[in-house]
Parts: C-alpha cells; structure tokens; sequence
C-alpha cells in the first residue's frame, strides 16, 4: 500500500517490555504505522491508530532520529542490569520504507556498539537479508523470527495482500539459515494452510512458534473481533479456520515433523 511519510523526532525510542512481551526487558519500534496494512493486525484496535484517525497502513511515521535516541537510552538501560529487546511489536521493521530509510539498519548498528542481551527480530519481509552482514555480528544473541501464516500464497492474497509473498519469505528464511543466523517460522496468526506446510518449513528452520487470533492479540481475541476478520473467512467458505481451537489441527500437523523443543506456543515462542 502507498503510505503518506511523516518525520518525527521522538524524545524516547524503548518502551519497557509488558503484557504479551514480559519476557523482555524493551520493545523497540523504528517506524509508527506499517504499509503492509494486514487485515487482522490487532495494532488496527489500538490508539496509535484509533487516534490517527486514517486507515491503517496509508500513512508511516519515521522516527529519523532513532539511532541517537537509542544510543543514549540503551546506554543507560545497560547500566541499570540485562537489556533484551523486542523488534518490534506494533509496526514491521522491514516494511517497504525501509529500504530507502534505513532506520532498522542504523538501529543495527548502534545495537552492535552496545550490545544488548538478546535481541528478537519479527517481521515479515524479504528485506530483512539485506541486513546479513550485521546480524551475523550478533552470533547467539540474536534470533530472526519470519511471519508465515501460511503455505498459500492465495490464502495470503485475502487477508494480506500488501504483504511480501511466501515464497520470498521461505527464500528469505533459506538464506538467514544458512548464514548461521538463529531464525524460526511464526505462524501467527493461524490461517489457513495445507497438510504439507510443516514439510516445507522442516526443510529450513528447526523452531517454529504458532500463534492465533485467540491467543496473540493481546486481548484475548477481542480486538480481532472487533475487526470483522470472521466475516472474511465467511465469504471465502473458511469458517472452520475461525476457531479458538483451530490451531491445533496446525500443532498437530508439526509434530510430525517437529520436537517438542522445536515446537512452540504463542507467548512461549516470543520469549528471550
């Protein structure tokens, strides 16, 4: 989706780790808005887009000055004990913009300089390999966690149509594997797959995290709810795939292929 730019100069750019990302320590978002614009984001439901009052993903605040903001609050973070950091939680890191920004890249950096504990990366975009190089520096304190909802890309087309296809993001797993990069496949939110979805993600990644509407969107399926997202699955005949359980048929499926320490479940699969 084209998105409407706005440059910001925020004062702070790490917000204490809470609710769902507990685990953490600081969640950290380069951008505000995200133009992949995904049917059921619950941020959608959240006042950083209530407030805005435009449609999610027509417009993108960059926060252009991140880097310093970051250098300064990571520096006194570090000071205080462990820092571990969520990338990022209500926006894609690698959405389009950053391709031309590159604010995640220059974030990158300045975390290389300081290093926190442990750093989660998510998103969903093939743009993320541009960044090989310096997430390799990172070794074992990194994990790069890829969003694949689905095998299908005409599955994908519905609910997420301004988001990167599937098969680059498998390519993209592909390659961050094979650089040594500690990745995992996020199946989040659930929708509808095929019986052969585990068999193409065994062949690239040894961590999968599924997660589902019910479970992942911080308010225990509501804000999802809220959005309509179950009248989708009604037009195209999905109903069953709209299910506080179908999440299962999915575990079910990867445990064929998967072990239990490979294996994991919503909130479980995020942590440090």
């Amino acid at each position: 989706m084209n998105s409407e730019l706005f440059y910001k100069n925020p004062k702070t750019i790490l917000n204490k780790g809470t609710g769902f990302l507990a685990g953490y320590t600081h969640s950290l978002n380069p951008y505000t808005g995200c133009s992949f614009a995904c049917s059921y984001c619950y941020v959608r439901q959240m006042p950083v887009s209530l407030f805005r009052k435009k449609e999610w993903g027509s417009w993108v605040d960059i926060k252009q000055n991140a880097a310093i903001v970051l250098e300064k609050e990571l520096k006194r973070a570090k000071s205080k004990g462990e820092v571990t950091i969520f990338m990022s939680s209500s926006t894609d890191p690698y959405q389009p913009v950053e391709n031309k920004e590159r604010l995640t890249r220059s974030l990158l950096e300045t975390m290389l300089q300081h290093q926190p504990d442990f750093l989660f990366v998510q998103t969903r975009s093939p743009l993320v390999k541009r960044d090989i190089d310096l997430l390799k520096l990172f070794k074992n304190k990194v994990r790069v966690s890829m969003t694949i909802e689905t095998d299908l890309d005409e599955i994908r087309k519905i609910f997420s149509p301004f988001a990167p296809p599937i098969n680059a993001r498998l390519k993209t797993l592909e390659e961050l594997a094979k650089e040594g990069i500690p990745t995992q496949a996020t199946i989040a939110p659930v929708l509808p797959s095929s019986e052969d979805f585990p068999i193409k993600l065994s062949k690239i990644v040894n961590r999968v995290c599924i997660d589902d509407f019910f479970m992942g969107d911080g308010s225990g399926g509501k804000r999802t709810t809220r959005l309509g997202i179950e009248t989708k699955y009604k037009e195209h005949k999905l109903e069953e795939w709209y299910d506080s359980e179908a999440y299962l048929l999915v575990y079910e499926r990867f445990k064929k292929y998967f072990s239990e320490n490979q294996l994991f479940i919503s909130q479980k699969g995020f942590e440090p």
